[in-house]
């Protein structure tokens, strides 16, 4: 079973920065999800098995995903925080790859997610 941990969350001002930390021992493609109260469940970022990333238009410029196999720690860097960015993060694995073999699109929507950590929250100010 695939045993997710996340840790690093907490409160800043806006502008400030957090950085979230999943201990995962998983290969394959790994994400950030986030979920405020009253909003349905919405990606963040994805980290393919050979490192190529992908940021929902949100985040793009601010957060940074990337992961160190040799401590199996995936990571979201968050930078220039936002009110709006508020909420529980939780991390992600599944057991296929990021893309499409086919097409190389990517399919990283919550559902498409087999396992999910506990969370931890972050709440900007």
């Amino acid at each position: 079973d695939v045993q997710l941990v996340e840790s690093g969350g907490g409160a800043v001002e806006a502008g400030g920065s957090l950085k979230l930390s999943c201990s995962v021992r998983y290969t394959y493609c790994l994400g950030w999800f986030r979920q405020s109260p009253g909003k349905e469940r919405e990606g963040v970022a994805a980290i393919d098995k050979d490192g190529s990333t992908h940021y929902e238009d949100s985040v793009k410029g601010r957060f940074t995903i990337s992961k160190d196999n040799a401590k199996n720690i995936l990571y979201l860097q968050m930078d220039s925080l936002k009110p709006e960015d508020t909420g529980m993060y939780y991390c992600a694995a599944k057991g296929l790859g990021c893309r499409r073999p086919y097409d190389g699109i990517w399919v990283t929507g919550p559902d498409e997610f087999a396992y999910l950590g506990q969370g931890t929250q972050v709440t900007v100010s």
